[in-house]
């Protein structure tokens, strides 16, 4: 099995409301927002976009998630180093992080063990 294509932009900010208008000026509208200054924005059927505030002390980092629908039925090609296998997260998914040859790191995620 491999993966369904980019699911998602994962982004982190200094200021989520500085972030979020700026995506709003692109075309994108805010699906929810949370309470700890973060949210997931969509434009049509694309791949959403998840803003997370972080502290100023953090650097901000951007990730581009792809879909898996099946963690327990996905297998790693031999080119794709694994760097950290299906784990679950806090928010119902579960996620793997593998390396391409060139050094960049991907998020796979898929849904929660049901």
């Amino acid at each position: 099995m491999t993966t369904e294509g980019i699911d998602a932009v994962y982004l982190e900010t200094h200021n989520w409301g500085k972030a979020a208008k700026f995506f709003q000026a692109l075309g994108y509208e805010i699906d929810f927002a949370t309470d700890h200054n973060s949210g997931l924005l969509r434009n049509g059927d694309g791949p959403h976009l998840f803003i997370a505030e972080v502290p100023g002390s953090q650097e901000p980092r951007q990730q581009v998630v792809f879909k898996v629908p099946d963690a327990d039925a996905f297998r790693a090609d031999d080119i794709v180093e694994v760097i950290t296998p299906f784990e679950d997260t806090h928010y119902g998914t579960r996620e793997m992080t593998v390396r391409d040859p060139d050094g960049r790191t991907w998020t796979l995620s898929a849904p929660a063990a049901g």
